[in-house]
């Protein structure tokens, strides 16, 4: 039986099971419902492409965990890359494949992980594997600074869209795309409490809704949840 004094809370992309049932231990319980699919390009041009730039030194960019796992199914062996990519799942990933050695920075945000390539000055050509819904941010912001980029899409990222009843008190969005989908068949209380990954994914909200927004700067699911429930911290306190 379910405890009245629970809040609930709304998580638009999956959640390991041990997250969630450590959030209920704390008084939230989170429903897990995709708003998005990703799946990667696997074709022949794909392929190829990937392969030539792995007999090439180039600073390869990652801010998705999907790109980084798209792109090693292609790999038979480590290339000599230099690395950036976002925190979290993403570098775990990165550092698990190519090694430490490769891997020479990460950030918060795509914004950060840009000025970091600039600051860096790196003088291999950059090569940004990303999906087809990717944000303009980091390649804007490189060429603005004469480091241009080539841009290879890797996978796609489809909205799945579906219509919820409960009345969640918060709601949790981990990209722009998740926003777009569940925004377009659903509406919300003024009084929910929207969390989002990311300032790009907040903005996204703002274009939607009023609600109260609470953004987390660290682009991981962990991180996200802590948001959460240390913002519903003192309402468990208070039961």
């Amino acid at each position: 039986m379910q405890n009245n004094n629970t809040i609930p809370v709304l998580c638009t992309r999956p959640l390991d099971p041990i997250i969630v049932n450590n959030t209920k231990t704390k008084g939230i319980s989170i429903d897990c419902i995709p708003f998005i699919e990703t799946s990667p390009i696997v074709n022949e041009s794909i392929s190829q492409t990937i392969h030539e730039l792995a007999q090439k030194k180039i600073t390869a960019i990652f801010t998705s965990m999907n790109a980084v796992d798209a792109v090693t199914a292609h790999l038979p062996q480590i290339p000599k890359w230099n690395i950036y990519c976002l925190g979290g799942i993403t570098k775990e990933k990165v550092i698990h494949f190519f090694g430490e050695k490769y891997f020479k920075g990460s950030a918060k945000s795509a914004g950060l992980l840009a000025e970091k390539i600039i600051e860096h000055h790196p003088n291999h050509e950059l090569v940004f594997f990303c999906g087809d819904q990717r944000m303009d941010e980091l390649p804007e912001t490189l060429a603005a600074n004469q480091f241009p980029t080539q841009q290879v899409i890797v996978y796609h990222t489809t909205q799945t869209p579906v219509e919820v009843s409960k009345n969640y008190q918060g709601i949790v969005f981990f990209s722009p795309s998740a926003v777009h989908s569940f925004f377009s068949v659903n509406t919300i209380p003024l009084a929910t409490v929207l969390f989002a990954i990311g300032k790009t994914t907040a903005a996204t909200i703002q274009t939607y809704v009023q609600n109260k927004i609470i953004t987390s700067e660290w682009p991981g699911k962990e991180q996200m949840i802590d948001v959460v429930m240390n913002y519903f911290k003192p309402i468990n306190i208070k039961i």
